[in-house]
């Protein structure tokens, strides 16, 4: 079977987000293939109310059914995928079973009512949620003068390194020529003893 694509779902359906419609999707073909296919090999289906679905067998779901819908054969992110949805839950400890209110057998036109959770407030320093021009511009100013007074101590820490550099420099030449007016009274009194 070829991926699902929004052209082949109703106007109503559209605007449900396209992770909820692709696993409804998946379920529905799993029904249809069931009618004619061996009861006892289910991959994924809803359950027996249809208030609900389960993953049989993960492998094979993961194997055969995730390729065909989304660009991964993870599971675990299948999973994860699904927990980003208010109200979805896991419902038994023994399968993979899992229920939502609105995502029931023949009811695709509650998808559209599937929110995502909402997520918890950013730990991002204050400026970088600053939200209104003001805050923003004020945000711009505070950055601008800290980069002003950074930029101002590393000049000064230059300058003392140069300064460092140059003292260092005159005594390497003291040092050098120590050592070359040493070097030149040893080799005389080298000389007067030959």
């Amino acid at each position: 079977m070829s991926k699902i694509t929004t052209s082949s779902l109703s106007p109503r359906t559209k605007g449900a987000a396209p992770f909820l419609w692709k696993t409804y999707a998946l379920l529905e073909e799993g029904e249809e293939g069931a009618e004619t296919a061996d009861h006892s090999k289910k991959i994924v289906s809803w359950n027996a109310e249809g208030t609900g679905f389960v993953v049989w067998s993960p492998a094979e779901f993961s194997e055969l059914t995730l390729p065909r819908y989304f660009k991964h054969n993870n599971f675990s992110s299948f999973i994860r995928q699904l927990n980003t949805y208010q109200g979805f839950k896991k419902t038994s400890s023994k399968r993979w079973e899992f229920k939502h209110e609105k995502f029931q057998r023949g009811c695709k036109h509650l998808l559209v009512e599937i929110t995502r959770k909402k997520t918890e407030p950013s730990v991002f320093p204050a400026f970088l949620k600053a939200s209104d021009e003001d805050n923003a511009n004020h945000v711009e100013e505070n950055s601008c003068q800290t980069l002003l007074e950074e930029n101002e101590i590393l000049r000064r820490e230059k300058e003392e390194l140069q300064t460092q550099i140059a003292q260092f420099k005159a005594l390497e030449i003291k040092l050098l020529d120590c050592l070359a007016q040493h070097m030149g009274n040893t080799n005389h009194k080298e000389r007067r003893l030959c």
